[in-house]
């Protein structure tokens, strides 16, 4: 069973692609997903390393490599929308998936990890995680304030999930020329999309098609623990077998992205729904160590091969 690292982990201490892989290669990880703050060049040069095959690319996360005019710093998933209702924005996102979509088949990889876009209201997740924080989870604040968010984004989300659709409809088509499959990503703040019911509708609206569903752990535990669903298994009952792959990160409270054995997920609960052929990611960010992915490596092959 094959674990694959993200480059989120290391990405911004390098200004190289063959740099970031050799420090990923020294952990005796032999695949990596490539993320999303990642220049051309780089990217040029992990295409070197692929050719003379010293690493392998499982999975892209759109926009890889970073559009051409956005600044390294400010590069993020959803710096262009495919959910807008400025027509030029969404089309500048299908352009730049599409971008991605190339840039996988360059190197080989199997699949892109997508982000959706977003019903454009007030992000007040952050705010129901401060009150998470403070240990106020069930309060009255804490309930009125989680009603609201749920209530305004149903108020206003359907012209932006439309728009997300018809973007989607175009990457799909896009996709099948060149074979590359599109996993649709589980969200962590809850204006994104897709959120739980939305999942469904963009597969069912693509059924034997390029596009699949993508779990996150630590997106989904946070759900949970904000309330929003009632379990993270909600998603990979669900969905699993329509699981291309999978976002492995731990989570403490509403921290994520921390190494896997190093928070409070409970990783067996996901066991049920990975397969041999489940793309299995490792995604964790800074600060965590070297010597530390070794050891969540360990974990989750020992769990999973167990």
């Amino acid at each position: 069973m094959s674990l694959v690292l993200s480059t989120s982990w290391n990405a911004f201490r390098h200004t190289d692609g063959s740099s970031l892989i050799n420090e990923i290669k020294a952990l005796g990880f032999d695949e990596v997903e490539l993320s999303f703050n990642l220049t051309s060049a780089m990217v040029d040069d992990v295409e070197k390393l692929v050719q003379d095959r010293f690493i392998k690319v499982a999975s892209l996360h759109n926009y890889c490599p970073i559009p051409a005019e956005v600044e390294r710093a400010a590069a993020l998933p959803d710096c262009y929308s495919m959910s807008s209702k400025d027509e030029e924005q969404r089309k500048h996102a299908v352009r730049q998936t599409k971008i991605t979509i190339d840039t996988a088949v360059r190197l080989n990889a199997q699949a892109v990890v997508l982000h959706c876009g977003r019903v454009e209201i007030p992000d007040r997740t952050v705010d129901l995680i401060a009150l998470f924080d403070k240990g106020q989870k069930g309060s009255p604040e804490f309930l009125a304030l989680r009603d609201d968010i749920i209530r305004e984004r149903n108020d206003v989300k359907k012209p932006f999930v439309d728009n997300t659709l018809r973007s989607l409809e175009e990457l799909n088509a896009y996709a099948a020329t060149r074979r590359i499959k599109l996993g649709i990503e589980t969200r962590y703040y809850f204006r994104e999309i897709p959120f739980f019911d939305e999942v469904a509708l963009i597969l069912d609206a693509f059924k034997d098609s390029q596009i699949y569903y993508w779990h996150d752990t630590g997106h989904a535990q946070l759900m949970e623990n904000l309330g929003l669903i009632s379990s993270h298994e909600d998603f990979l009952k669900r969905y699993g077998t329509r699981m291309l792959g999978i976002h492995l990160h731990d989570i403490s409270g509403c921290s994520d992205h921390q190494p896997p054995g190093l928070g409070e997920m409970d990783f067996s609960r996901v066991k049920p729904y990975v397969s041999d052929a489940t793309l299995k990611v490792i995604e964790a960010h800074q600060p965590a160590t070297g010597a530390q992915l070794v050891k969540s490596r360990e974990i989750l092959q020992d769990l999973f091969n167990g």
